[in-house]
């Protein structure tokens, strides 16, 4: 079969490739990163790059415009090769990074009263006897004595790689050592104790004793780097998750895990951002990832199935039950985290198919569980899980919302980073808008908290009506009929990164109103099934990175989130990794967290008619029912 020389622009170097190769395998074996948002099925139209020299065979042209392709632009993910060519990507298309940061450092504290007695995970200085000839105790019983002298524990188990290793550190620290244990793990609550780690001489009683707590979302992996005799967080990075190259939402995650070599793939990609996370917060703290000895690790149920390489093709299909959502506690080694290979790695237990171990610790972190009052806790991504309830019992859901609040599925849309569009207002007389970007730099799309800003301003000035339709007879140039259909130019070429005009078209808003009215008709019909109304609920929690940057005025203009009095809501963050943390803190923390997902009742939407109905009206803007949003209706003066 004939090869051919493909050269990406951002590539070190060519590659060669034969005959029909896909342009994304080609993109990868060169060392280049193209989103691929639905996973590579061709539906979202974000892999498109650009053919500058030579031809390929589109295989599909979804989502490309007559004028895209006379330009060469061709899906990358349904495109093969047939010749020598040369292929640009667009800044759009590119993966990446997300800044890390340490904003919260000083924000996070330890629990009241937390003590290292909560924390099974502790090191013991050890002064042993030498063997001589009277005494010739073998290395291990010797250890295990004086283990049990000074913790009063009966039986300790050992991995062979650290017993090979016992009597040259007894020797090296001339019978003065500090070994590490854990007394005991949330799946063997009563033990038996564990050794971890065996270091010769007495380490400092204050040197730090690191642990980390993960949270793997959709989108973004979170990392806390704590000391755990103290309770402090030392460190927090952030990154979007490796995943991400191979699609926006957990469904096409899925289907490309079922691939040939796709699990292994999606797995590694997750590994690789954990593990960068983990050097660059060590760094900061001058450790390295060898001296963290115990892990924390939330995500949604997909995320755990793929960090681990478990099945998770269960999850999508009917009756969409997973393989486990609750994980045995694991070894870093084989894990694949990068920390001490003897390392605890505790994955959260998850509830259900799409209600994942990130709930289970954000009800904890929230304080849902503590709750006397009627609470919603909603966190708002790509899969919008709700929890109802109160400390004495909580319904939950997860309802499709898709990724359309994350960028994905916009023509224009992209992720909070430099150059997104973060907020926009539009003027009521002139329809001109005015936005602010992230960076301060000129605008190259909008993110999600844009988006809502920018529905909400289109529907409060009457550019889009209660359907979403654009109102193509206002007198400004702003609305138009574009390639997509009617369209409203938010910024002109001439304003913008990429010299293109950006716009939000109507295939644009029905997506972003398919997102909202799932999240809407989710927590709907869970106050539905326990027979109370929306809004009796006093408080609503709202929990993910994407919620601290929701506009409430805004969200509730285009039906997001109910019609309440804006002091009844909470916007609490990354709620999951907060919960990893105080699991990776206190065992009665970890414990809770196993009760919580094990009383949660869970709701599978996709089996119940009533969430259809409910979906179906809120499809409009704020909803089909206007008096559900009362403060909307006065100021639209209905």
């Amino acid at each position: 079969m004939a090869e051919h020389t493909v050269r990406f622009e951002s590539a070190h170097a060519p590659v060669r490739v034969p005959t029909g190769t896909l342009m994304i395998e080609a993109a990868r074996l060169a060392g280049v990163d193209i989103q691929q948002p639905c996973g590579g099925q061709g539906r979202c139209g974000r892999c498109a790059v650009q053919v500058t020299e030579g031809s390929v065979r589109r295989r599909s042209t979804l989502r490309l415009s007559t004028e895209d392709i006379a330009a060469g632009y061709a899906l990358a993910c349904q495109s093969v090769i047939e010749g020598d060519c040369a292929i640009t990507i667009p800044p759009q298309q590119k993966i990446e990074r997300l800044l890390t940061t340490d904003r919260m450092i000083g924000e996070v504290t330890a629990p009241p009263g937390y003590s290292t007695a909560a924390q099974p995970m502790r090191r013991v200085a050890l002064t042993l006897t030498p063997p001589d000839m009277q005494d010739q105790t073998d290395d291990w019983s010797r250890l295990q004595t004086a283990l049990r002298q000074k913790t009063g524990i009966g039986t300790f188990q050992v991995s062979l790689t650290l017993l090979r290793r016992i009597g040259a550190v007894l020797r090296a620290g001339d019978w003065v050592a500090t070994a590490l244990i854990e007394t005991d793990t949330w799946d063997c609550p009563n033990g038996p104790a564990r050794l971890v780690d065996l270091l010769p001489g007495h380490v400092p009683s204050d040197a730090p004793l690191w642990g980390v707590a993960i949270d793997i979302g959709t989108t973004t992996v979170t990392l806390w780097l704590v000391d755990l005799l103290n309770g402090a967080v030392q460190a927090q990075v952030a990154d979007y998750n490796g995943q991400i190259a191979r699609g926006e939402d957990v469904i096409s995650r899925i289907i490309y895990a079922d691939r040939k070599g796709g699990s292994e793939e999606l797995r590694e990609l997750v590994l690789k951002t954990i593990n960068s996370l983990l050097a660059t917060a060590c760094k900061r703290v001058q450790a390295e990832p060898a001296d963290v000895v115990k892990a924390t690790v939330a995500g949604n149920s997909t995320m755990i199935h793929l960090l681990l390489g478990i099945p998770a093709q269960s999850i999508r299909l009917s009756p969409f039950v997973t393989a486990m959502n609750q994980v045995p506690t694991l070894q870093a080694g084989e894990a694949g985290l990068n920390i001490h290979p003897e390392a605890t790695v505790d994955c959260l237990p998850g509830v259900a198919s799409y209600v994942g171990a990130d709930i289970s610790a954000g009800v904890l972190s929230s304080g849902l569980d503590d709750a006397e009052s009627m609470t919603l806790f909603v966190d708002v991504g790509t899969n919008g899980e709700t929890v109802l309830g109160t400390r004495e019992w909580q319904v939950t859901c997860a309802c499709s919302a898709g990724p359309a609040f994350e960028g994905a599925g916009v023509l224009h849309g992209m992720r909070a980073t430099q150059g997104a569009i973060e907020d926009v207002w539009i003027n009521s007389d002139t329809f001109e808008p005015t936005w602010r970007v992230i960076g301060g730099v000129a605008p190259r799309g909008v993110c999600g908290s844009g988006l809502i800003a920018l529905l909400g301003e289109l529907f409060l000035t009457g550019v889009i009506d209660r359907s979403g339709n654009v109102k193509l007879t206002l007198p400004t140039p702003r609305v138009r009929r574009g390639e997509h259909g009617p369209e409203y130019v938010i910024a002109w070429g001439h304003e913008t990164a990429e010299g293109r005009d950006i716009v939000l078209t109507r295939v644009d808003i029905d997506n972003l109103l398919r997102a909202k009215a799932a999240i809407y008709a989710g927590f709907s019909v869970l106050a539905e099934k326990m027979g109370m109304p929306l809004e009796a609920t006093e408080q609503v929690l709202i929990g993910g990175s994407f919620g601290k940057y929701i506009n409430v005025e805004k969200a509730v203009l285009i039906g997001l989130l109910p019609d309440m009095p804006w002091e009844r809501f909470r916007f609490l963050g990354n709620t999951a990794v907060r919960g990893a943390y105080l699991a990776l803190l206190d065992r009665a923390a970890r414990t809770r967290i196993a009760d919580i997902a094990s009383r949660m009742t869970y709701i599978e939407l996709s089996a119940d008619n009533s969430f259809y109905e409910a979906f179906t009206s809120a499809l409009f803007l704020p909803h089909t029912d206007i008096e559900r949003f009362p403060t909307v209706q006065a100021v639209m003066g209905k």
